[in-house]
């Protein structure tokens, strides 16, 4: 289940995505999976071998990528997600969800490798 996401913020991941572009969009979003988990990151790219190697780089398997419609994405989640987010510098997205709260340590973050 997702939330805390607009209409227009999903439209233009859709859009980068569609176009070729590495599109990043974060939500709210509730898996008994992963019970610690309150947010995942879903990393699109249209061009399924550019979001293969852009992945290779931060050790994600081209068999993590879940195959839906036009809009390939890796699922992110828990320190991947922090960290990946951090150095792509889209770690804001994280920010405007948890606001306040001390699930990020920007400066651990900045030390860990993928």
């Amino acid at each position: 289940m997702a939330f805390g996401i607009s209409r227009t913020q999903l439209m233009e991941w859709k859009e980068k995505a569609s176009n070729g572009e590495i599109a990043f969009l974060t939500h709210y979003w509730l898996d008994d999976r992963f019970p610690n988990c309150t947010t995942v990151t879903k990393v699109a790219c249209s061009n399924r071998q550019a979001l293969i190697e852009w992945g290779r780089q931060y050790g994600l398997k081209q068999e993590w990528i879940h195959q839906r419609d036009v809009y390939p994405h890796f699922d992110l989640v828990g320190t991947v997600q922090k960290d990946v987010l951090w150095k792509e510098g889209q770690i804001d997205q994280l920010h405007r969800l948890l606001k306040g709260k001390d699930e990020i340590n920007e400066d651990s973050a900045t030390n860990r490798n993928v």
